[in-house]
C-alpha cells in the first residue's frame, strides 16, 4: 500500500511520518500531484495557520488535486479545517469539501484558555444518517476513548460531524464525507487510541 502525505507549509508531518513507520508504513512525503493521485490512501495533515497554508495550497495546485480525490483522505488537525469551506483565521476561503465554516473559541468563563491544549474524550456520533464508515474509523476504541487536542479553531458541530468533543463548547472532533475523514484532534500523538484510528483508516 502507498500512502501519501500532503507536503506543505505545516508543521507536525514527520509526527505522522513517525507513526505510520510504526505501523510498518513507508509512507511518501510529497507535493507533487501526479504522486498524490496515484497514492492509496492520503493523509492531509499538519499545525499552522490558514491564510498562509491555503496560498501554499493554491500556488501548487493541491487545492484543486485535494478535491479531486477519489481514494480515501485523512485530514489532521488543521487539515480538517483547510477541508471546510471558510476560516475565521485570516477570513481564509479554503477548500470546500465539507460546507461549514471554521470559528475561533470564545473563553466564556476565566479557565478558558485558548488555544485548547491537552487530553479530551472523544465520542463517535451515531446518527444513523451520517454516511457509512463512520463506524469503521472509531472501531475497537473502547468506551471512554481519549485524544489529544492542540488548537483555537473548530469546527461546529454539523451533518458531517463523526465524533464529538467538548471545550467551552461541543464541536466536531472528526468528520466524514463520502472518501474525505478528518480528525481536529493528532491521532499520531494519542496512544493506542490513536494507533488504532490511523490503522482503521489505512484498512478502509
Amino acid at each position: 500500500m502507498q500512502v501519501a502525505i500532503v507536503k506543505y507549509n505545516a508543521g507536525n508531518v514527520y509526527s505522522v511520518v513517525n507513526a505510520l513507520k510504526r505501523l510498518g508504513i513507508e509512507p511518501l512525503l510529497t507535493d507533487n500531484a501526479e504522486q498524490i493521485q496515484r497514492a492509496d490512501r492520503i493523509i492531509f495533515p499538519g499545525q499552522g495557520e490558514a491564510r498562509g497554508a491555503m496560498e501554499y495550497l493554491r500556488q501548487h495546485g493541491l487545492d484543486e488535486v485535494i478535491r479531486s480525490l477519489k481514494q480515501p483522505v485523512l485530514g489532521i488537525c488543521i487539515g480538517q479545517q483547510l477541508l471546510c469551506r471558510h476560516s475565521e483565521e485570516g477570513d481564509t476561503d479554503c477548500i470546500g469539501i465539507f460546507d461549514v465554516d471554521v470559528k475561533r473559541f470564545q473563553p466564556q468563563r476565566h479557565e478558558d484558555k485558548v488555544p485548547c491544549m491537552g487530553w479530551n474524550k472523544l465520542s463517535p456520533t451515531q446518527d444513523e444518517n451520517l454516511e457509512t464508515g463512520n463506524e469503521i474509523l472509531f472501531k475497537g476504541l473502547g468506551d471512554k476513548p481519549y485524544v489529544y487536542f492542540v488548537h483555537s479553531y473548530y469546527v461546529p458541530v454539523c451533518e458531517h460531524t463523526a465524533a464529538v468533543a467538548d471545550y467551552i463548547l461541543p464541536y466536531s472532533a472528526a468528520l466524514h464525507k463520502d472518501n474525505f475523514f478528518t480528525c481536529q484532534f493528532h491521532p499520531e500523538k494519542s496512544g493506542a487510541v490513536g494507533e488504532r484510528i490511523i490503522r482503521n483508516f489505512l484498512e478502509l
